[in-house]
C-alpha cells in the first residue's frame, strides 16, 4: 500500500541510532505513524519540527504492519516562532492535544483545517483568546461540545454583568468573552481564568472517562501565565 498525501508533524520518537516513528495528521489520510529512515539525519532532522507541514509518500507491505515515511518539507511553521517561548509551547500543548484526542487513519478534513487555521491565529495581536476558542472548536469537532451559552446564568454583580455556571457544590464564573466573545484585549488574569477553564472541561469531560492523562504540554503553556503574573 502506498499513498502521497500532506500533513502536519505531530510527535516523533527515536526508533533506533538512524530512525524516528513519526506521527503525521494528514489532510486525507488522518493521524498516520510510521517510520522515518535516516530521520535524525542532518539533512532530514531540521525538518522534522512538531508542527511543520510536510508532504509524505507512505508506503507499508500491509494494512497492519507500520509502514514508512519519504517526507519533503512543505512549510517550517515551527522555526518561526523559536524566539516566542509562550507560542512554542502553545504550538507544542496543541498538537499533543491532536496527537491524543484523533483516532488512527480516520480522515478530518475539519481537523485539518483547524489547524492551517491555527498558524494564522498564533500571528494576530489576541491570539491567545482566539487559541481558547481554537481549543473549544477542536474540542467540538471530536464530540464534545461544550456549549457554554447553554450552561450559564446571567447577573449583574456589583453593578458588572457576570455569567455563573454552577459546578457541583459552588457557584463557577465565566470570563465574559467566552460568552459575549465581545472582548478583543484581555489581562493575563483573565486569559488564565479561559484557560483553566477549558482546562477543567477538557480534564473532567474529556480525558478521565477516557482514562488519557493531562497533556504536560498544557500545563507548560499554562505555567507561562503562572509565571507573569
Amino acid at each position: 500500500m502506498t499513498w502521497d498525501d500532506e500533513g502536519f508533524l505531530i510527535s516523533k520518537n527515536k526508533y533506533n541510532e538512524n530512525s524516528l516513528i513519526v506521527e503525521i495528521f494528514t489532510k486525507n489520510h488522518g493521524k498516520t505513524s510510521g517510520i522515518i529512515f535516516g530521520g535524525t539525519s542532518r539533512k532530514i532532522k531540521n525538518y522534522l519540527q512538531l508542527g511543520n507541514q510536510l508532504h509524505v509518500n507512505y508506503s507499508s507491505k500491509t494494512e497492519n504492519k507500520i509502514g514508512n515515511f519519504k517526507i519533503e518539507i512543505l512549510n517550517a511553521y515551527t522555526p518561526i516562532f523559536f524566539d516566542n517561548y509562550r507560542k512554542l509551547l502553545c504550538i507544542f500543548s496543541a498538537f499533543q492535544l491532536i496527537k491524543i484526542l484523533t483516532a488512527e487513519s480516520q480522515k478530518n478534513f475539519k481537523i485539518y483545517s483547524l489547524i492551517e487555521n491555527f498558524y494564522i491565529l498564533l500571528k494576530k495581536e489576541n491570539w491567545i483568546k482566539n487559541y481558547i476558542f481554537w481549543e473549544l472548536d477542536f474540542f467540538k469537532v471530536i464530540g464534545y461540545d461544550l456549549e457554554l451559552k447553554n450552561l450559564v446564568r446571567k447577573e449583574l454583580i456589583n453593578n458588572e454583568v457576570k455569567y455563573l455556571v454552577k459546578s457541583t457544590n459552588e457557584n463557577k464564573i465565566v470570563p465574559n468573552f467566552l460568552i459575549d466573545n465581545n472582548q478583543d484585549f484581555l489581562n493575563e488574569e483573565i486569559l488564565i481564568d479561559g484557560l483553566r477553564l477549558v482546562g477543567d472541561y477538557l480534564e473532567k469531560s474529556i480525558l478521565k472517562p477516557n482514562n488519557i492523562n493531562y497533556p504536560l504540554n498544557r500545563l507548560r503553556f499554562l505555567n507561562t501565565f503562572k509565571q507573569s503574573i
